[in-house]
């Protein structure tokens, strides 16, 4: 299991690397089912895995030019600091049983991972439909401040709460509100993602978990791996063949997770 757990960070990085998004929702479910960690832990690990490997795909387009410095900020402040709180005291304050409901019993485990399939099944359907408007008209950058901050505040609440970098809702919001090109709205994406990711990792070490930092570092390492890897397939592979059938997959993962904590699981609850 561990194998294909590793086998799996490859192709988050891949993902990140080919499409600029995506990949981070697989984390979760991959640190959940194949490495057996707590789905609590496994939405902070997953900040520090994304964060750092965003990170490093981050690079190569920092030296395209492919990052909006301005619009980085303006997104991601906002993001950075409701990350921030989320983890530091969103998380340790919910319940660990969230809901009763006659012989059914929701615990807190249960709740992020049916929240995270939800999200799965919203960024599958991003990748799957035919987006028309790709930014590259050619029309001059505008901001529209008052939607960008607000969707900003709303990615990091969102991130803060499942461990996805959220680059499928960055970037549509990059392209639409910021009117980026796309190659930018890839880039800046990975540079918010790396930064709200990294920071909120950091309100886990204030909300003193523990943290198994041997397994962390080797996790990030491989999916480093696969995110160079997909930088340099990028170039060899069309993004508009490859983003529909990976978003079959996440479809097809976040309806497991649906069906294996409600109906697999006895009662609903670890």
């Amino acid at each position: 299991m561990e194998l294909l757990g590793y086998l799996g960070a490859i192709i988050m990085g891949l993902s990140l690397g080919l499409i600029g998004g995506g990949g981070s929702i697989l984390t979760v479910p991959i640190l959940v089912y194949l490495f057996e960690v707590d789905p609590v832990t496994a939405t902070g690990y997953s900040l520090f895995v994304v964060g750092l490997t965003s990170l490093i795909g981050s690079v190569g387009h920092m030296r395209m030019g492919n990052i909006n410095w301005r619009t980085a900020l303006v997104f991601g402040i906002p993001s950075i600091v409701a990350v921030f709180l989320t983890r530091m005291f969103i998380m340790p304050a919910l319940p660990d049983v969230v809901m009763h409901l006659g012989s059914f019993t929701l615990s807190k485990s249960v709740f992020l991972l049916l929240l995270f399939a939800v999200l799965m099944l919203v960024a599958s359907w991003s990748m799957i439909r035919k987006g028309k408007n790709n930014g590259d008209n050619g029309e001059k950058i505008q901001f529209n401040y008052p939607l960008i901050l607000a969707e900003g505040a709303v990615v990091g609440v969102i991130t803060g709460l499942v461990g996805a970098g959220g680059g499928f809702l960055i970037i549509p919001a990059l392209v639409l509100l910021a009117r980026l090109p796309m190659k930018q709205a890839v880039g800046t994406s990975l540079i918010i993602i790396a930064a709200k990711s990294l920071i909120g990792f950091t309100g886990d070490l204030g909300a003193q978990h523990n943290i198994n930092w041997t397994f962390l570092f080797s996790f990030s390492a491989v999916a480093i791996v696969g995110i160079l890897l997909g930088a340099l397939l990028s170039k060899r592979i069309e993004e508009t063949k490859l983003k529909p059938a990976f978003g079959w997959f996440v479809l097809v993962m976040g309806v497991y997770i649906i069906i294996n904590e409600l109906f697999l699981r006895t009662g609903g609850a670890h």
